[in-house]
């Protein structure tokens, strides 16, 4: 019903957004890797909605899966209650059902006889069309994150290995595909062989006799090349890709995935240009192999959504990017954390949220994925890392392990974020008595790995009143730099009306175009990447920088172009897009870096 949905915030900030948001038709994305938090966000929700709660132990089968099962069946039930009772209501009351109508796109059908309806006199018309209206009512829906590369191996009680299809990634995988609902999965954060075959064993993912899909699959990507290969994995096992789900590489929230210099305007006009053909041959593939499975392969080709976010902040962005490049739905993420009606942070970094500076966002190594994470100064996690650094303490204790990969000084896997992993690797660097400079740099970057696994859970907890994991309160919040536009805190219909263009909630600092926004942030991350070589360059890295500068040169010419087509856009807006894309163009051109060495 809506043209945009909420992307996945974090672990714990959308972890039940659909219980705040799907009755009003309104699409949102559950992270479920992290079954602790899906247990306890079970129990709360039960308890809150007099529902059965019997809890579900580490000590039994399969517990993380059949947790996951149990907390999205809890969801999918409650937000069916909460339609129906939406739809029971009376109109013109300003209640539930009320707000649902007018949250709607302004120009959408129901909207507008909605509109119709409340103007009529009593009589059989006016209730015919507010049966036709209640009927109309269709819940948001109920998504699902897994991050592919999160995908640990488990272990008995015993200590033994437990088959693979326990691992992290592949038992949230069952948790969901074994549940009532009828959604999709996003698959995050690049490839995985062993997750893309296991989609196999489900039948919910193959289309049934008239050919729908009980349960979908949605790819997030970052360019063209990667919905076309990973499609074509998926479609030579006979399963459909529904969506492909665009993010920009740094002009986003949690980790950011930094393309060699592609820039999101070039990466939509391809998908775009070819996307009749990635349709095509993706269906061509799909049903071959639905036919060589004894599957019934689809009557016709089924529909392939392209989405886009990452940065979105006005609505003339928002309808430029659906109508010229053709996209069927926007994410809007990190301004809904302004949001207490849809998103889970607590009093105090809500607090912090609203009254950010622009510096207080900036992309860190904090991540031990050792990928680009967008982090907040402010944060308790950040202030509580940079103690436990000054106390010589640094690192954090490790309980739950899902970023536990690295195997320098350990047979079983640890996570760089621990204090274990950091006191190792700080003796190591001792050890190697290097000149002071050289020695603080390289401590530094040890230092700066922190846990995301407690910080990212802790303010779904702490805003509902629940122990956070052994005792861990410091809160981990990586928003977007797109927030900083945003100032104090909003109701659900201030951000929806700001999303529809019927106000607009911008603070003052003055904003770029997004696509500038994300071009400003892709030239300061090369400049950073280049003054991390101290000494002489690589061939390998002479090579990287300038096929990153040179596709930068060509989205910049790309924007230029593209200007006469922001037609809701002023002279002065184009004029001074114009200067800055010129500007950032010479700062390109002026990028200087020493001759490669070659190894």
């Amino acid at each position: 019903m809506h043209t945009f949905h909420i992307p996945v915030l974090g672990l714990s900030y959308s972890v039940d957004t659909p219980l705040k948001v799907a009755r009003f038709g309104i699409s949102s994305v559950v992270s479920i890797i992290e079954d602790d938090l899906v247990e306890q966000m079970r129990a709360y929700h039960a308890q809150q909605n007099d529902e059965p709660y019997m809890a579900i132990t580490v000590k039994e089968e399969d517990y993380r899966a059949r947790r996951i099962t149990a907390y999205l069946n809890l969801m999918h039930k409650l937000v069916q209650d909460q339609v129906e009772v939406l739809r029971s209501l009376p109109f013109g009351e300003q209640n539930d059902l009320d707000t649902y109508f007018e949250l709607l796109p302004s120009d959408d059908e129901h909207s507008i006889t909605y509109k119709r309806m409340l103007v009529m006199p009593p009589g059989a018309a006016r209730l015919s069309l507010e049966q036709q209206l209640r009927t109309a009512i269709v819940p948001g829906s109920i998504d699902v994150n897994i991050m592919a590369k999160v995908d640990n191996l488990n272990y008995s009680a015993d200590g033994k290995p437990l088959p693979v299809e326990y691992s992290d990634a592949l038992s949230a995988f069952r948790g969901y595909a074994l549940s009532d609902l009828h959604s999709s999965v996003v698959l995050s954060a690049g490839y995985n062989p062993r997750l893309y075959s296991y989609v196999e064993q489900f039948a919910d993912f193959f289309p049934d006799a008239e050919g729908s899909l009980k349960k979908r699959l949605i790819l997030k990507v970052s360019d063209y090349r990667s919905a076309l290969i990973q499609g074509k994995i998926m479609a030579k096992k006979g399963i459909w890709i529904s969506e492909f789900r665009i993010e920009s590489g740094l002009n986003c929230g949690g980790h950011a995935f930094a393309t060699d210099g592609l820039l999101l305007g070039p990466i939509l006009e391809e998908f775009r240009e070819k996307r009749e053909a990635l349709v095509a041959e993706l269906f061509a593939l799909c049903n071959t192999a639905q036919v060589s499975k004894g599957i019934n392969p689809f009557p016709q080709v089924p529909k392939v959504r392209i989405t886009v976010q990452g940065g979105i902040g006005t609505a003339n962005e928002d309808e430029f990017l659906r109508e010229y490049y053709e996209l069927d739905c926007t994410g809007w993420g990190s301004p809904f954390l302004l949001v207490p009606e849809a998103t889970n942070v607590d009093s105090t970094t809500l607090h912090q949220l609203a009254t950010a500076e622009k510096e207080d966002y900036f992309l860190s190594n904090a991540s031990p994925l050792g990928v680009p994470f967008n982090n907040f100064r402010p944060s308790s996690s950040e202030q509580q890392r940079m103690e436990r650094v000054q106390k010589g303490r640094p690192g954090s204790p490790c309980y739950k392990k899902f970023l536990a990969t690295n195997t320098e000084f350990t047979t079983t896997p640890i996570c760089t974020g621990s204090r274990q992993y950091q006191d190792l690797k700080i003796n190591q660097l001792k050890a190697q008595d290097l000149p002071p400079e050289e020695y603080q740099a390289s401590l530094s970057r040890i230092v700066e790995k922190d846990c995301l696994c407690e910080g990212l859970t802790a303010a779904a907890l702490l805003k509902d009143g629940l122990p956070p994991s052994h005792n861990l309160t410091a809160v981990t919040i990586c928003p977007g730099p797109n927030l900083a536009y945003f100032s104090g805190v909003f109701s659900l219909r201030e951000m929806v009306d700001h999303i529809y263009g019927r106000t607009n909630i911008l603070n003052a600092l003055p904003r770029p175009n997004m696509f500038v926004n994300e071009l400003a942030l892709y030239v300061d991350y090369l400049k950073k990447e280049i003054g991390k070589c101290t000494q002489n360059i690589t061939t390998k890295q002479e090579s990287f920088f300038n096929t990153f500068r040179a596709n930068l040169a060509i989205g910049i010419n790309y924007y230029k172009a593209l200007l006469p087509e922001l037609k809701k856009e002023s002279e002065r807006y184009l004029a001074s897009m114009l200067d800055e894309l010129t500007s950032y163009q010479a700062a390109l051109e002026n990028l200087h870096f020493s001759e490669p060495v070659v190894h």
